[in-house]
């Protein structure tokens, strides 16, 4: 929604407002937030509401310490799941230093940047993203155990599915955020769910992702399970996947419309540039040392390809028509960041149409089944987190997309985060005992 502040302040004091979150993450895509009284808001949308950005992770350092929260009027959002009567509002946050310069780390800021190249250069980008989440039951003090709510498999019903009431319940929260979910079914993995939303502008596409996050664990709290975004949770079973559909318009045409038919020209490009630059983004993209467990299992792709409708490829093309054309890449998780990359594969895609890339050939077979032979004419995406950030910290993309001090800030901590699983000697449990309770 388009607000002015003018309309959000009204809207405030005539709705019963009286607790308003500001909203942000950092550069690892953890959402965090400060919560101010009404009083305060217009305050914060002058001047902006300060906050300790040492304490947050890849921000900034003791001896400038200060950063500030301006809230987006445009992503007011009254919480539902929160009390009727003094209602409690959300706000998505831009960052500045104490100047009003923009915080290079934001990484809203990032992704704006970045879909505004692209309209310079007469594109604009959809993202419709489907993420994966599993839900485990919780012990007597509500903690979460590693038992999945069920044993169903994909798209089951109830008795077996026994998520179906909560994702209900998911997607009328979103509706009534003004999210707009068109999809939600049981996914393969035991107590596995998927809710898939209505493709969107990347910041606003972005911006649903983090919202998405935060309602599923409040839906599955408020139900007495724990809802899990980790991409392998469950070693055997189904990792959880954050498939990304992107399309490319040129003023009021879909770039992809008949592209499964006729390929070529400004969309191949686009889709060779995200190839030609999918190893040096992965970090970004499967941010974790568990994500690594992930791909290349149970139509998780490993190799860096396309084609049609085949889930064995890093990039498909699915069958579709109308608004609806699009590419969908695959490999990414929901533990990413998807401001940081969203950015990187826009960048990566209008990198691709300046070059006039071509697209290569598609890999019309089973990846998963494939023999050696075959499997050997293919280039692999990284096989782990220190690989990853090993392609990260040689890219000149990645710098010029994020900035070099967020690149470097995000791989300082990702290898320290490398070094401690190596020295637990690279378990799921430590995996589990780092992430598990924060994804």
């Amino acid at each position: 929604m388009n607000y002015a502040v003018h309309e959000v302040l009204q809207f405030v004091e005539e709705n019963d407002v009286k607790f308003i979150r500001l909203t942000f993450c950092d550069i690892f895509g953890m959402q965090k937030n400060i919560a101010i009284m009404p009083s305060q808001l217009a305050r914060a949308f002058e001047q902006g509401i300060s906050f300790d950005a040492s304490a947050v992770r890849g921000f900034m350092n003791v001896a400038e310490s200060d950063l500030f929260l301006v809230p987006d009027p445009g992503t007011l959002a009254v919480l539902p799941w929160r009390p009727a009567q003094g209602r409690v509002v959300r706000f998505f946050c831009n960052i500045l230093y104490p100047d009003g310069t923009p915080f290079e780390g934001d990484g809203r800021r990032i992704l704006k940047d970045a879909a505004e190249r692209a309209q310079k250069q007469g594109y604009s980008c959809k993202f419709g993203p489907e993420c994966e989440f599993y839900l485990f039951e919780t012990n007597e003090q509500g903690y979460p155990t590693y038992t999945p709510q069920d044993n169903a498999s994909y798209c089951d019903i109830a008795p077996a599915d026994r998520g179906e009431n909560v994702r209900r319940e998911i997607c009328l929260t979103l509706e009534e955020m003004g999210i707009l979910p068109e999809t939600s079914h049981h996914e393969q993995g035991p107590g596995q769910n998927e809710v898939d939303f209505k493709y969107a502008d990347p910041l606003e596409a972005a911006d649903n992702v983090m919202a998405f996050r935060s309602v599923v664990k409040a839906i599955a709290s408020k139900n007495g399970l724990y809802a899990s975004f980790c991409p392998k949770p469950l070693t055997d079973k189904s990792g959880n996947g954050m498939h990304i559909n992107m399309s490319l318009q040129k003023g009021e045409r879909n770039l992809f419309e008949n592209f499964d038919e006729h390929i070529g020209g400004e969309a191949a490009s686009f889709v060779q540039g995200v190839l030609n630059r999918a190893g040096e983004i992965t970090a970004f993209l499967n941010p974790l040392t568990n994500s690594y467990r992930r791909l290349g299992e149970f139509e998780a792709p490993r190799y860096i390809s396309w084609s049609r409708q085949n889930r064995s490829q890093l990039v498909r093309v699915p069958a579709a028509k109308g608004a609806y054309s699009r590419f969908e890449l695959r490999s990414p998780d929901p533990a990413c960041n998807p401001y940081l990359a969203f950015a990187l594969l826009i960048g990566a895609g209008l990198e691709g149409i300046s070059q006039n890339a071509a697209l290569c050939a598609p890999a019309n077979l089973d990846l998963f089944h494939a023999n050696k032979a075959q499997l050997e004419t293919f280039e692999t995406l990284p096989q782990s987190l220190e690989e990853a950030l090993e392609k990260a910290a040689a890219s000149h993309f990645a710098k010029q997309v994020l900035t070099q001090s967020t690149v470097e800030k995000y791989i300082n901590q990702k290898q320290r985060e490398c070094g401690a699983h190596r020295k637990a000697g690279g378990t799921h449990a430590f995996e589990m005992e780092q992430y598990f309770n924060d994804i």
